[in-house]
């Protein structure tokens, strides 16, 4: 296998940034077991912006979160830069968590004391990273997000679609090697959702980022570079011209 150190530091394969096979999750209800995820199997490279459509309840949030090591599937495989993360101890899968996933949900999360600029750089602060290295790369993404005039305002102060572009780069502070973002614009209006979602991908091709994107909003598909669409527990490609 093929492998290069790139400028970020860690280290980059010839495998597909993220790699699900065969996930296969189920729920106990009322009339037995309910099948939620059916061997699914997808893979997502460096860079590739891969949209995942679904009405509610479809499963794209179950996916996501076996994909982000949030909840163990009940079969199939994860792996991430090729290193298979199931079989991993709960330390060494919060450590792939901590270093190589980054999460976007649909509510931004964001500590209400503090500013923008202090809560993009909380996830370094927490990895160990000096204030000033924290500050001067939170402040990159945030200058890239289109908030260069709004790092010092709290939470309180910044409309919704600005308060998502913090969360979306507290995600991206730590470099990870895969973005899992789950309805990250469910909570805007259309115009602000197309705004942000616009800096969502910029930001992903910037940073060269695998990015696995849930959504139930059909008009976002231009973005994707591909979409698998969830259907009786799979994932499947369709043709974005559909």
């Amino acid at each position: 296998m093929s492998e290069h150190r790139d400028g970020f530091g860690y280290s980059a394969t010839s495998e597909p940034v993220l790699r699900l096979e065969g996930i296969t999750r189920k729920y106990s209800s009322g009339s037995g077991f309910l099948n939620v995820l059916s061997g699914v199997d997808i893979q997502v490279d460096a860079g590739e912006f891969v949209g995942l459509i679904g009405p509610s309840g479809s499963g794209k949030s179950t996916l996501l979160h076996a994909a982000g090591l949030l909840e163990k599937p009940d079969g199939g495989k994860v792996w991430i830069d090729g290193q298979e993360c199931l079989s991993l101890k709960d330390g060494g899968r919060t450590a792939v968590r901590r270093n190589a996933i980054g999460f976007v949900y649909q509510f931004h999360h964001l500590l209400p004391e503090f500013s923008a600029l202090d809560n993009v750089a909380m996830p370094l602060r927490i990895a160990g990273e000096g204030k000033h290295y924290a500050r001067q790369e939170a402040e990159r993404l945030l200058v890239l997000m289109g908030l260069a005039d709004r790092l010092m305002h709290q939470p309180s102060q910044l409309s919704g679609g600005e308060q998502q572009r913090v969360a979306i780069a507290r995600a991206l502070v730590n470099r990870p090697r895969i973005l899992l973002a789950d309805e990250p614009t469910g909570n805007l209006d259309p115009n602000t959702s197309a705004a942000v979602f616009q800096s969502l991908f910029d930001l992903v091709r910037i940073e060269r980022v695998a990015a696995l994107v849930a959504t139930h909003n059909h008009d976002l598909q231009s973005y994707m570079d591909r979409v698998l669409v969830m259907h009786e527990g799979k994932a499947i490609t369709q043709n974005k011209s559909v």
